[in-house]
């Protein structure tokens, strides 16, 4: 790949929250490759703060995606980095604009909208790529050569599992943004499109045949304590037993923060975030929410060739990170995203492998298991070079993933095998 630096790619930034904050700081830490030089934010401290710390041009600071891309052109590409439902629009504006664009996944909320935006950009013939990241990071890059390489002999099957945390699942998909899979998108493509991506990615196959299963078991009104009231703050009696406490998850242990909005002062951000739990979504009670997400999900895949998958998503673990088990007619492999064993049949030998020291140097980055400089690096070459092909994760390549997620919740949906 031809590595020669030019000029830094300029980009808008759609999104000032956790993803786009990311490419901010990447910016500052490659100048040379990455430039933000316009954020579309509707919360004007989040847009103010971005804007002087990542030196975007006052008059390129903006409240919404609409008004900044009614402009004519004035940068090489778009990072849209909005909430799910603000995929679609703002990705299709900014093709009709004449952008290069990095999305964040999901594509869109809709098979029928993925369709449809994948056959733009390649109408349009413009460099997008969405940010299935685990493509980059050591792990899965070291378990697709393994296999790649027949060092498992033939690939019979694979058991993936991801294990959401139980707080992780009461913020994200109880309390918080995507706690409604019509609003925003379903939990198997909200959390877990990486997950499909990456089987995809390693199988090297399409998917035949998917059945899912899974519900919402814990997180409703049925299951609040006795005298539990819509919010932990109003005194519910259960509060200092709950794991699900917000007092105890942002106001005690002061985790899962980036969601409001705190001064610098650390002695000022106890009574700011005493605020946002009296008024916003996350002091709510878990079990008086109004979500509609699965807390547990699990599929099982065919694939071309007779490859079987078993994947399954849990939202009661007090542990997080993926665990991986891979079975070939020549040996396996075990691993956790740290690392992975691998044994041959034939020797008895075990060897293990660790993502995060030497074996995995070819793989330098941050984020999502060593992957996100790795994507970011990548999309500015083939913004650079016209040339989407440099990239691991380029739209069309990750159009699989969502078809297949669509296709377990139908299946969740109406209880039968769905053929793709």
């Amino acid at each position: 790949m031809n590595t020669e630096k030019t000029t830094p790619v300029t980009a808008i930034v759609l999104g000032a929250s956790g993803r786009g904050k990311l490419y901010g700081d990447y910016s500052l830490e490659h100048p040379d490759d990455l430039q933000i030089t316009g954020i579309a934010e509707l919360v004007e401290l989040r847009r103010n703060i971005y804007g002087d710390k990542y030196h975007v041009p006052r008059e390129n600071r903006v409240a919404t995606w609409e008004e900044i891309l009614s402009r004519p052109k004035f940068a090489d590409a778009v990072i849209i980095a909005t909430p799910d439902h603000l995929h679609y629009a703002p990705c299709m504006k900014a093709l009709d604009l004449g952008y290069d664009i990095l999305l964040e996944k999901p594509i869109a909320q809709t098979d029928e909208e993925c369709r449809r935006l994948v056959a733009y950009a390649q109408e349009k013939g413009k460099i997008v790529g969405l940010t299935h990241v685990l493509r980059y990071s050591p792990y899965f890059g070291m378990l697709k050569e393994m296999v790649s390489s027949k060092a498992i002999g033939d690939l019979v099957s694979i058991q993936h599992f991801e294990p959401v945390e139980h707080v992780h699942m009461s913020h994200s998909y109880v309390r918080g943004s995507w706690r409604n899979a019509e609003a925003s998108t379903p939990l198997v493509l909200a959390k877990s499109s990486h997950d499909l991506d990456i089987l995809h990615w390693i199988i090297g196959k399409p998917c035949k045949k998917v059945v899912a299963f899974g519900d919402l078991s814990h997180f409703k009104a049925g299951n609040a304590p006795e005298g539990a009231p819509a919010r932990c703050t109003d005194g519910c009696p259960a509060e200092a037993s709950c794991p699900f406490s917000a007092l105890k998850i942002y106001y005690r242990d002061r985790t899962w923060l980036y969601v409001f909005d705190l001064p610098e002062d650390p002695d000022k951000q106890g009574d700011v975030i005493l605020e946002n739990l009296k008024t916003g979504p996350y002091g709510k009670c878990v079990y008086h929410c109004e979500n509609n997400q699965p807390d547990h999900y699990m599929m099982l895949m065919e694939f071309e060739g007779g490859v079987t998958v078993n994947f399954s998503i849990e939202g009661f673990t007090s542990y997080g990170g993926r665990r991986t088990r891979i079975m070939g007619t020549r040996g396996d492999i075990v691993g956790d995203m740290e690392t992975f064993t691998h044994t041959d049949f034939a020797t008895g030998v075990s060897k293990t492998y660790n993502a995060n020291a030497e074996d995995a140097l070819n793989y330098e980055g941050v984020g999502h298991g060593g992957g996100d400089a790795g994507m970011i690096r990548d999309w500015i070459e083939a913004i650079r070079q016209q040339d989407a092909s440099l990239m691991s994760t380029p739209l069309d390549k990750s159009l699989e993933s969502h078809l297949i997620a669509f296709a377990a919740e139908r299946s969740r949906k109406e209880g039968k095998v769905i053929e793709m």
